[in-house]
């Protein structure tokens, strides 16, 4: 069989767009998700993501990590998708679609801008040394001083594997600040087991901790990726975070056509 496949990137987090509005893809099928996510061996992408029919909202969209497994909401992957959503005649410049953590609203303009509605964020858990909080999926959220030189790779799967987040393990998050209102950020996602060059739930993550640690007053945080910068904003009112908006790039790479067995 062949399958045409749309290849978007959103600040180097890449992902691999399926148009499955005919639900003709093998959505139980781990290991061709993994392959076609498989950077010698197939496409390559931190992730594979479904455009599928949805009853009451625009689309629904189904992720998966490159590990092949359905995997929680992607903030990057979302806006990306929002893009794909228009060259596919889906919609124009509004969304509103189904994620695995429910509704979402989305803009896009004509820059290819996408700013993606997150969830709200009612529990921020402040710890001596890092902070935990959920923005569709489950972030830790850490500052070090020396980020560039950083093993990420090494120093997140210690983490994403400790006995503070057991079996289900958590994305990890390491910060540091450059003004009042600007963060550089490094992530290793879980799934990918390994560090991307942008993770859109994470630097959500990463400005709600910032900000419910006052370590900026500003509702408005510029954050520096390696593949990229983001923008994060959002309402507070005694610690419940809402009309939380990631904001950012969401850029089509190339489309093509690859032989799979089902």
């Amino acid at each position: 069989m062949q399958l045409t496949f749309y290849k978007y990137q959103g600040t180097g987090n890449d992902f691999v767009m399926i148009d499955n509005r005919t639900e003709f893809f093998p959505k139980n099928n781990t290991k061709l998700v993994e392959q076609l996510c498989d950077r010698r061996f197939g496409i390559g992408a931190d992730g594979l993501i479904l455009l599928e029919n949805h009853p009451q909202y625009d689309f629904k969209m189904v992720y998966y990590n490159s590990d092949g497994n359905e995997s929680s909401m992607c903030g990057n992957g979302g806006r990306c998708l929002v893009a794909f959503a228009k060259q596919m005649g889906v919609v124009e410049n509004r969304a509103e679609f189904e994620a695995v953590d429910g509704y979402h609203f989305a803009t896009i303009d004509a820059h290819g801008i996408v700013a993606l509605q997150m969830k709200d964020v009612d529990a921020v858990n402040q710890h001596e040394n890092y902070t935990f909080l959920n923005t569709g999926s489950p972030h830790h959220v850490q500052m070090v001083k020396d980020l560039k030189t950083l093993d990420v790779k090494s120093e997140g799967s210690k983490i994403r594997y400790s006995d503070l987040y057991g079996s289900a393990g958590s994305n990890v998050n390491f910060v540091h600040q450059l003004e009042n209102d600007i963060f550089a950020v490094r992530t290793y996602e879980r799934g990918v087991e390994d560090e991307t060059l942008s993770c859109g739930t994470g630097v959500t993550a990463v400005a709600i901790a910032m900000h419910q640690t006052g370590k900026t007053n500003n509702n408005i945080i510029d954050l520096n990726v390696e593949g990229g910068k983001l923008k994060v904003q959002f309402d507070v009112d005694n610690g419940k975070y809402s009309n939380v908006f990631l904001i950012g790039p969401a850029t089509f790479v190339f489309e093509g056509k690859i032989e799979i067995n089902q």
